[in-house]
């Protein structure tokens, strides 16, 4: 089962706004994608659900999967699909073109992770004893 960290009163809390119509699909990619992207690559105790046990660190994962659900509809791609490259389009009489360096939308912005997401998993109140950024071992 997919978990997703963040609410909508938690994307409103966080950023002030009110969040837009499809916020709760924005907030299940934006866990899916820090879950298979930073999450996973990180060391932390989970509770019997696979969330942070720590609530200090369950918080730092609500408001980087806020910020990254902000990111997306601030870019307006969550795909990567804006990212990929195109060789020619013609429209009627108009025919435009240009070379194709990304084919596979990994330069997107929908593709990278948002920079206040790294902030919020950076923070000072995450000490080591309850939280790694990047740390991969094996028990």
């Amino acid at each position: 089962m997919a978990r997703t960290y963040a609410t909508q009163a938690d994307y409103q809390s966080f950023t002030g706004q009110t969040p837009p119509t499809d916020i709760n699909a924005l907030l299940a990619k934006a866990s899916r994608f820090l879950e298979s992207n930073v999450f996973r690559l990180c060391r932390y105790e989970v509770d019997a659900d696979g969330y942070p046990a720590n609530t200090v660190v369950k918080q730092a994962f609500t408001d980087a999967v806020c910020a990254q659900a902000e990111w997306f509809d601030e870019t307006g791609d969550t795909t990567g699909a804006a990212g990929a490259g195109w060789g020619s389009v013609s429209l009627g009489s108009a025919q435009l073109s240009r070379s194709v360096t990304n084919v596979t939308g990994n330069a997107s912005p929908a593709r990278e992770v948002a920079p206040a997401a790294v902030d919020a998993l950076s923070s000072p109140d995450l000490t080591p004893d309850i939280f790694r950024l990047g740390e991969v071992c094996t028990w």
